[in-house]
């Protein structure tokens, strides 16, 4: 006669056939319900100097798996007039230096033409928490003909860092920007 598979529970609880708890870097832990643990991806502005975090959703049965420094902003612009539109970011920590990468792309879909490209920056938070772009920021971009006119950029307002895209006359574009930062101390 095989003895494989007989638990002596004489010494203790049988222990469970799944994890019962999973310990996360926030808002641990997440806990599985009815054996199902939800993992999902997600990006957040919290500032982590490692990249990445796990979320336990304050004892829900979801993990989430979080590139940190990061955030993704959309926005369209639409009329006949060039149309500007401003997206906030984040709010960054008070009295910080911020460096950031931000890569953009706008696309009209009724001509199929696309502008973007890529572009690099410092700001600063000071003590009051006003946010400050110090400088030009540095920028690789391209664009279809008829988007030459749009432009975007990193600006600030008060304690936010925002992205503005600016339009063309008559033309509608979808925005896209993925914005990444490192922030010390």
């Amino acid at each position: 006669m095989s003895q494989a598979g007989i638990i002596n529970t004489t010494s203790g609880p049988v222990p469970p056939t799944v994890a019962t708890s999973y310990v996360t870097d926030v808002n641990s832990p997440a806990i599985p319900a009815a054996n199902v643990l939800n993992v999902l991806g997600s990006d957040t502005t919290s500032n982590d100097s490692d990249g990445i975090r796990t979320d336990g959703s304050s004892g829900s049965n979801t993990l989430t798996i979080q590139l940190t420094n990061r955030t993704h902003v959309t926005s369209t612009t639409s009329d006949g007039a060039g149309q500007t539109q401003t997206v906030t970011v984040f709010t960054p920590t008070v009295a910080t230096g911020i460096t950031f990468t931000v890569s953009v792309t706008g696309y009209d879909s009724l001509n199929n033409e696309v502008t973007g490209g890529e572009l690099v920056g410092i700001a600063r938070s000071s003590a009051g928490g006003v946010v400050v772009v110090v400088g030009t920021n540095d920028t690789f971009d391209e664009s279809d003909a008829g988007l030459i006119a749009s432009d975007w950029d990193v600006v600030t307002n008060g304690t936010v860092i925002q992205m503005q895209f600016v339009g063309v006359v008559g033309l509608t574009i979808s925005w896209s920007a993925v914005f990444i930062y490192n922030q010390s101390p």
